[in-house]
């Protein structure tokens, strides 16, 4: 009897991971063949195509011809999760805002293992030039937004070389992270953590063509505004409406020093 239990409980586990496999094959190479599933999960075909087809079905793949490629159902869940998740819904407004009153590209992304997740980008010329997207993933030690997170997130790897320890330490030294176009020639960055050293939930990030661009406490005051707005709309602690109110109240801010600090329980 036991066995009988165990064997019909892991069926629908053993399901959900040949599914699961046969999704992740998708994250990034866009439409696949069968046969070019197989090799990616290690499914026998038979299974591989089985699954497919029950996903085309479902409306989680869509078929073209002997191609597939994720459907629209996903795109919809997809969607729904981005809004429904509730740092997204805090953050949204001050990146609007953020992106307004300093013309750039902004980010909101989260670590995962040892990859950031963009959350959302918001754009402007210069979008087009960044390989992030919303829902995408990206090496964390590859851009400045990945690299506050990997400094002051608490669940952040151990870094893998001694020069990006280093490099970290003065992240969490200086509580932000520069990037001066050595991933995207001629575009730089400005990445600031959402919550405490050792305790960031998030990040936020601003990129812009250089010669734009001064990495140092002034240009990045407006990110980090924007970082405790969205710690405290988290917490509850002030209204969803953005404070970040017009580009000359940000260029009297000269120095880190004269940001509102915020304390974190």
């Amino acid at each position: 009897m036991t066995g009988q239990v165990r064997s019909t409980d892991s069926a629908p586990t053993a399901i959900l991971d040949r599914v699961s496999l046969v999704l992740d094959a998708f994250d990034g190479p866009g439409l696949l063949t069968l046969t070019q599933v197989v090799t990616l999960t290690g499914l026998p075909r038979s299974s591989a195509h089985r699954i497919l087809e029950r996903l085309v079905q479902m409306r989680w793949l869509r078929r073209d011809g002997r191609n597939y490629e994720l459907g629209l159902r996903l795109m919809e869940l997809g969607s729904l999760a981005i809004h429904q998740d509730r740092l997204h819904h805090a953050a949204l407004p001050f990146l609007h805002e953020l992106h307004r009153v300093t013309g750039h590209v902004v980010h909101l992304g989260i670590l995962h293992d040892s990859d950031v997740i963009y959350l959302e980008k918001i754009g402007g010329r210069v979008a087009s030039a960044l390989p992030s997207r919303a829902g995408g993933r990206f090496p964390a030690d590859k851009s400045p937004i990945g690299k506050a997170l990997l400094a002051c997130s608490a669940t952040a790897p151990a870094a893998g070389s001694p020069a990006l320890a280093d490099e970290l330490d003065k992240i969490r030294q200086q509580g932000m992270a520069f990037a001066t176009g050595e991933n995207v020639t001629g575009i730089g960055g400005i990445a600031v953590p959402i919550g405490p050293i050792g305790g960031a939930i998030a990040a936020i990030s601003i990129c812009g063509p250089t010669k734009h661009l001064k990495f140092d406490h002034h240009h990045a005051a407006p990110v980090r505004m924007a970082a405790i707005a969205i710690m405290r709309n988290m917490s509850g602690t002030q209204s969803i409406v953005p404070t970040l109110q017009r580009r000359s109240q940000l260029r009297s801010l000269p120095t880190a020093a004269r940001m509102p600090q915020v304390r974190y329980a």
